[in-house]
């Protein structure tokens, strides 16, 4: 598959209701960067918090990829968000059998409050 597939496949499992399934597309130690301002680490935290998520039934649409920058096994993915709000950016690493997991995902880049 290719790094841009796991987006694809991220929202078909989110809206199955498949935590398991959305933390299968990461790697046993990735990081998370949701809720917004957290980290929530590894695979297993990573498929708790999708339960969590998922259990209000939200509904997910696919948003079209930007170019995926890709040096060797390791790739850069991103979509705009349908509201315009920023991007989504995820670091993935190609396995041993071809496929590619997410390593670190920033699912919403959120502007830190001004200081005054």
């Amino acid at each position: 598959m290719r790094p841009e597939d796991l987006t694809r496949l991220f929202v078909e499992r989110s809206n199955a209701g498949d935590a398991a399934g959305v933390a299968a597309l990461y790697e046993e130690d990735a990081v998370l960067a949701y809720p917004p301002g957290e980290r929530t680490v590894g695979r297993e935290a990573i498929r708790a918090l999708w339960e969590k998520v998922l259990a209000d039934r939200p509904r997910f649409e696919p948003e079209p990829s930007l170019p995926t920058l890709v040096s060797g096994d390791i790739a850069l993915t991103s979509t705009p968000p349908r509201d315009g709000a920023g991007a989504r950016a995820q670091v993935v690493r190609r396995q041993a059998d071809g496929s590619w997991l997410r390593v670190l995902d920033q699912p919403e880049f959120v502007r830190p409050p001004l200081q005054t």
